[in-house]
């Protein structure tokens, strides 16, 4: 297993609370849907898409093997 950098680490945190953030819309909207079209629910909805996607992303962001782009010089 490789180790993450403490940037990976901090945006894993980020997308694990998007996720929960995005279920937490999710139940908003179904709680106060009452069967119509009613825009409040349709911004929830939209909420949810948003902070699912948002944290896929950085999701994929923090697992994935980054390079190092550290200079490195050659001392003479």
């Amino acid at each position: 297993m490789r180790k993450r950098s403490m940037i990976q680490k901090v945006i894993m945190g980020i997308a694990a609370t998007s996720y929960f953030v995005a279920i937490v819309c999710g139940l908003v909207a179904g709680y106060i849907s009452d069967g119509t079209a009613n825009p409040v629910v349709a911004s929830m909805m939209a909420s949810v898409v948003f902070f699912a996607c948002t944290g896929i992303v950085l999701h994929v962001i923090s697992s994935t093997n980054l390079p190092s782009f550290k200079v490195e010089r050659e001392r003479i």
